[in-house]
């Protein structure tokens, strides 16, 4: 059994499906699923989570995320902070015909679509260029966003900011097994995230002993069970750092039991201190 199969539908007049959407993050659901279409998807601000094959982490400040033909993801608004706005673009390789991209001109884009079965992640000055192009595509015409679009794919094949998400091609790595046993342990994550973790009980959701649920974690989601929590957490302490609430509050708020370390984690995940975090979401809001 595979990863359930999204059907997409081009645009009424377009070659590709444009979509952009502003909605609360919590009316994500975690819905893991692949299509035959690549996906580009551009995340306007703020902090969330992308799952992208085996791999899982946050963004802090937006993101771009290229994402190869079948190549399994979770939508980027799942467990965001606040109100998620997003551009994705869905296409298939043939959208301008089966040797488009064969033509000399264009074995840059064809060799960044190659690319793209790993999943990639731009930042820096592609993340700023190509986010500008892209919210100027909402109010152009069809032949206008497919120019645009175009043009775009030249900038990310050009880039080096960027990050390979996966070291392999992951397409076909995850089953349904895979999933609802993840969905299991992310829903029991989620309701118990503020109290001490019990790793045994965790286990037992998955079905597994400890040792084997360590390693299977580590082994799809690409990062261990502890780092997870860690990430989790501080996401979640991020959401709450946003209102009045103090660091000490937060802390606790989010399953830290220990303010230094709850500091320390924070730091290495956000690159700040909480206290840092704090001052300049409130400066922005």
């Amino acid at each position: 059994m595979k990863t359930p199969f999204e059907q997409i539908q081009n645009d009424e007049g377009s070659s590709f499906r444009f979509l952009h959407q502003k909605v609360l993050a919590q009316q994500f659901p975690w819905n893991y699923h692949y299509h035959p279409e690549f996906e580009l998807v551009l995340v306007f601000a703020g902090t969330g989570r992308r799952h992208v094959g085996n791999h899982l982490s946050y963004y802090d400040d937006g993101d771009l995320v290229l994402i190869g033909s079948n190549l399994p993801h979770a939508g980027f608004g799942y467990d965001a902070l606040g109100e998620h706005e997003e551009i994705v673009v869905q296409f298939r390789d043939d959208f301008l015909g089966e040797s488009f991209f064969d033509k000399p001109e264009m074995i840059n884009i064809k060799k960044l679509f190659e690319r793209s079965q790993q999943g990639i992640q731009f930042y820096g000055q592609t993340y700023q260029e190509v986010a500008e192009a892209l919210k100027k595509l909402i109010d152009l015409s069809q032949f206008e966003r497919l120019m645009g679009l175009l043009n775009i794919f030249q900038i990310l094949a050009g880039s080096q900011e960027y990050n390979l998400l996966n070291s392999i091609d992951t397409r076909y790595d995850f089953n349904q097994k895979d999933q609802m046993r993840l969905k299991r342990v992310y829903e029991y994550v989620e309701k118990t995230y503020q109290h001490p973790i019990n790793i045994r009980e965790v286990a037992d959701i998955a079905n597994l002993t400890v040792p084997s649920f360590c390693n299977y974690f580590k082994k799809v989601v690409n990062q261990t069970f502890t780092d997870f929590m860690n990430e989790y957490r501080i996401n979640k302490a991020c959401q709450l750092l946003m209102t009045e609430r103090s660091v000490a509050d937060v802390c606790f708020e989010c399953g830290f039991t220990n303010n230094s370390y709850f500091s320390k984690v924070f730091k290495e995940i956000k690159g700040k201190s909480p206290l840092e975090f704090k001052k300049l979401a409130l400066r922005k809001s």
